[in-house]
């Protein structure tokens, strides 16, 4: 879909008609929005600024040129913006080229919060938006506090998580999913926002932007550097939850090696007085050990002497350990 806005009766008109390029010139049009275009939408735009559209392939390219390159003719620049999707977001690549006479050419290939904000302003305060290089700008401004949000999303669900450890008791591989996907979030969320420094940066340091947009762009940069502390920030706390996390799961695996080790020195007498008694030896007194009722039934007291040889053995053994507070 391609979408050009005009500057007419001093206000701007939205107008998808792609034949309108054949008649308009330079002066008379802002911004080209291409949204997933078809061919022919494409060649219609590269014929009105004389400039091929950049491809997939070079938009995602992640060399500095790539990101913000100045030609004889345009100004060329590929970022990336985040599209939220429930609990995570998707990566969408946009590429934007602005012709010496100040027209901007925007493509995409999915909706974006950014666009609709940006064109919501451009209509509230059209005389603002004097060139295309005003609308970009704009476009950057929205897109720095969109990922603000963003980046306040992670930190929400990063102090979730937090709570969540601190109140369960027992950690399963949930919570170091949970912990992996966030860290994998804003360490993506990071990259992206210092991509955006990287080209305020280098439209900071061009001579081609109009004069009242450099103040602009130094409190962006102030913004931006902020953002790029808070995920620092963030990451490292995601570090420490999961140190946290996997000590509790060590804790936890050492309880258990540890009632292990117990009961088997618990039972470590018991084990060794069974053995004795159960060798073959020729003389064993307590084997005759017979206890002999009124009614003529026998006991055989022998059995009952060495079960409780046993019992004492292990209980003397689990009053040591409580005694040393090992239990």
């Amino acid at each position: 879909m391609l979408t050009i806005y005009l500057k007419q009766y001093n206000k701007i008109i939205r107008n998808a008609e792609p034949e309108l390029l054949d008649t308009l010139g330079y002066d008379d049009i802002l911004w080209i929005d291409l949204l997933s275009p078809s061919i022919k939408e494409q060649k219609a735009v590269e014929n009105f600024i004389e400039e091929s559209l950049q491809t997939r392939q070079q938009v995602e390219e992640i060399e500095s040129t790539s990101k913000y390159s100045e030609t004889e003719n345009s100004i060329i620049s590929n970022t990336n913006f985040f599209i939220p999707t429930g609990e995570t977001f998707d990566v969408e690549p946009v590429s934007f080229i602005i012709s010496n006479e100040g027209v901007l050419v925007s493509m995409r290939s999915a909706e974006s919060r950014t666009f609709r904000e940006a064109e919501k302003r451009l209509q509230m305060n059209y005389r603002g938006y004097s060139t295309g290089y005003h609308i970009f700008i704009s476009l950057l401004e929205v897109r720095i506090d969109f990922d603000a949000d963003l980046v306040e999303f992670v930190a929400k669900q990063v102090a979730a998580l937090s709570k969540d450890i601190n109140t369960e008791d027992t950690i399963d591989k949930e919570v170091i999913h949970r912990i992996n996907a966030l860290q994998e979030n804003t360490m993506i969320l990071r990259e992206n926002i210092f991509d955006r420094q990287r080209i305020l940066s280098s439209i900071l340091r061009s001579e081609r932007f109009p004069n009242d947009i450099y103040p602009r762009l130094q409190l962006m940069i102030k913004d931006v550097s902020s953002l790029i502390s808070h995920t620092d920030f963030t990451f490292q706390r995601l570090d420490y939850i999961q140190d946290a996390a996997l000590g509790l799961i060590n804790i936890e695996q050492n309880e258990v090696v540890k009632i292990f080790s117990v009961a088997a020195v618990v039972f470590l007498p018991a084990t060794l007085v069974a053995s004795i008694y159960g060798m073959n030896f020729k003389f064993m007194p307590e084997l005759e050990w017979i206890w002999t009722l009124p009614n003529g039934w026998s006991i055989p007291m022998g059995y009952i002497f060495a079960l409780g040889l046993m019992i004492l053995a292990s209980g003397l053994t689990m009053g040591y350990f409580r005694y040393k507070k090992w239990l």
